[in-house]
C-alpha cells in the first residue's frame, strides 16, 4: 500500500505556534476575536485562502491577511519547541522497511515543508512532497493527491490518504483514494465524521493494521 500524508496535524504537533500567529494576526489586523475551535478550523487550509474562510462574512484581503500571518509565524516560531506525535517516527520507519510508497500532500508552502523535513532528517524518506504552493487547487480539492498519484504512478484504490482535518479527507475521497482521519490532531470530531473518512483512529502506530 502507498500513503499519502497530511503534514501539521498528522504527522507534526505544530498547533501551538499555528493558534498563536492566527490570534497575533487576528489583533494586529483589528478583526474580531475567535475561539481556539474556529481557529483550528483554518490549519489545514492554504494561508493564502485562510482570511476569507476564517471571515467569510467580511470583506478581508486574503493576502493581507497571509502577509501578516507569515510575518507573525515567523517571529513566533523562533521560541517554538515543535515535536512529531508519538509513534511517527517509528511507524514511518516501519513503513518504509515493508515497501510501502510514501508522500505528504500539505497546506504549508514547500520552503517552511522542506525545513521541517530536513530538521527531522527524514525528507528522503518520502517519495514526493507536495506544498501549497506546489498546486493551483489547494484541499479539499483533490489535486494535490493527483498530482502525487500521477508522479509517482499510483493506483488510487491501492493508496490511503491520512490527515488530521475534514479537508484532508474530503481531499483523498475526491481522489478516489481510501482515507483515514486521526483524531489526536486539529479537526473536530464531527467534522471529521461528517466527511466520511474509512477509517478513523486516535493512534499513529494503527495505521500499519489497516488493510
Amino acid at each position: 500500500m502507498n500513503y499519502i500524508f497530511d503534514f501539521d496535524g498528522t504527522l507534526m504537533d505544530t498547533s501551538g505556534v499555528i493558534l498563536s500567529t492566527i490570534k497575533a494576526t487576528i489583533r494586529e489586523m483589528g478583526l474580531p476575536l475567535k475561539t481556539d475551535v474556529e481557529c483550528r478550523s483554518i490549519i489545514g487550509i492554504r494561508t493564502d485562502e485562510a482570511g476569507k474562510y476564517l471571515y467569510p462574512d467580511l470583506e478581508i484581503s486574503n493576502k493581507e491577511f497571509a502577509r501578516v500571518f507569515r510575518a507573525n509565524y515567523d517571529l513566533l516560531k523562533k521560541d517554538s519547541h515543535e515535536q512529531t506525535f508519538p509513534g511517527v517516527l517509528s511507524t514511518l520507519s516501519q513503513l518504509r522497511a515493508g515497501g510501502a510508497g510514501l508522500a505528504i500532500a500539505s497546506s504549508r508552502r514547500m520552503a517552511s515543508l522542506t525545513d521541517y523535513l530536513d530538521g527531522l532528517g527524514i525528507r528522503d524518506w518520502f517519495a514526493m512532497v507536495v506544498g501549497a504552493d506546489s498546486v493551483t487547487h489547494g484541499k479539499p480539492d483533490p489535486e494535490p493527491v493527483l498530482t502525487v498519484l500521477r508522479a509517482l504512478g499510483w493506483n488510487a484504490d491501492d493508496t490511503l490518504v491520512v490527515g488530521d482535518a475534514d479537508v484532508d479527507i474530503m481531499m483523498g475521497n475526491a481522489a478516489g483514494c481510501r482515507t483515514c482521519a486521526v483524531t489526536y490532531g486539529n479537526g473536530s470530531m464531527p467534522s471529521l465524521q461528517k466527511a466520511a473518512p474509512d477509517f478513523m483512529i486516535d493512534d499513529f502506530t494503527l495505521i500499519p493494521d489497516i488493510k
